[in-house]
């Protein structure tokens, strides 16, 4: 730091309000330092640092699964924020959705210091009935029903699947199917506690629900089934992967979308507008779900006052070509 003080003609404190990042440096007094550090090759010593300053710039994420395209756009985004706020993440994945598993990976995340945790929890533990944090940690919990305990950031699954479900009754369709996630999965229970109340509010009847694993696989083999109820005309798919499965279905089946049956899907993938049809689906915003938990984090890093809670990201519908009104309204 010395050296870089000395060629770039400043303090060695305005060196190192320059590598924290302190907004106190005039701009041209800044681009000169940069400019030292870089004919030098510095780089600022983030462990002295952490020392000094009680924080190590490092919020750790544990996740159970980076294979849905839910949990990579919402890593995606919690890393993008987390480096403009100037933090690295450190992923941590747990195999097993067990209380034992998520405590395990918060003692290794202590291990390797963090200055927060995101715990994106999707899905129910196996070995308990809720889970349980050390105290004194500072966390934010994606995906749960934690808010009395924890602060918590989510999509509003419920009224994303409303939104699915009476777009396809405001079309003219008698009643709405139902391709579901998981049942170890929130999202997936909010997304269909939502159908069935929007239909039964709307005195309609309540078909069977079939169960994927937001997979396009599961969703073609309920697809195949679905092609066979003759007064089937509307599909709403718990995600677009398994929609994307139930329209190779229906195709296969002959059974024309939308002009048979109406198909809408949950996520608004990037592919999904290239679907064949154009798939209808309800749009997650992944990127403020991101940015509402690194900002929460750092208001607890910060001691800002966070209260329990849960913060819910709203949906919207999309439009596109795989929904219309049925032939028979």
């Amino acid at each position: 730091m010395a050296d870089v003080a000395r060629a770039a003609g400043v303090s060695a404190q305005t060196v190192s309000r320059v590598s924290t990042g302190h907004p106190g440096v005039v701009a041209s007094t800044r681009q000169q330092v940069l400019a030292a550090m870089q004919q030098l090759g510095y780089r600022p010593n983030s462990a002295a640092r952490a020392l000094k300053n009680g924080e190590f710039r490092t919020i750790g994420v544990i996740i159970f699964t980076l294979s849905t395209t839910g949990n990579s756009r919402l890593l995606e985004a919690i890393a993008t924020h987390a480096s403009r706020a100037g933090y690295v993440i450190t992923l941590m994945p747990v195999a097993t959705p067990t209380q034992h598993g998520v405590l395990g990976a918060f003692t290794r995340l202590g291990e390797l210091a963090v200055d927060a945790v995101i715990v994106v929890m999707e899905v129910h533990l196996l070995d308990a009935a809720m889970f349980v944090l050390p105290p004194g940690v500072h966390v934010v919990v994606v995906d749960s029903d934690a808010g009395d305990r924890y602060s918590v950031v989510d999509t509003d699954q419920a009224d994303g699947a409303r939104q699915a479900v009476q777009h396809l009754l405001d079309l003219g369709h008698h009643t709405v199917w139902h391709v579901a996630g998981p049942p170890e999965s929130f999202a997936a229970g909010r997304r269909a506690t939502a159908w069935r109340c929007v239909l039964e509010g709307a005195g309609r009847p309540v078909p069977s629900m079939y169960r994927g694993d937001w997979s396009a696989e599961s969703g073609y083999r309920a697809g195949l089934l679905l092609a066979d109820e003759a007064s089937c005309t509307a599909v709403f798919a718990g995600n677009d992967q398994m929609a994307l499965g139930v329209l190779r279905a229906l195709h296969e089946k002959q059974r024309i979308v939308p002009r048979d049956i109406s198909v809408i899907g949950f996520d608004d993938i990037p592919d999904s507008a290239s679907f064949i049809p154009p798939l209808t689906t309800i749009h997650q915003d992944f990127a403020e779900v991101g940015r509402r938990c690194v900002e929460t984090a750092l208001r607890q890093i910060r001691n800002q006052p966070v209260e329990p809670g849960t913060s819910l990201v709203p949906n919207r519908l999309v439009t596109r070509a795989s929904t219309a009104t049925p032939r028979t309204a």
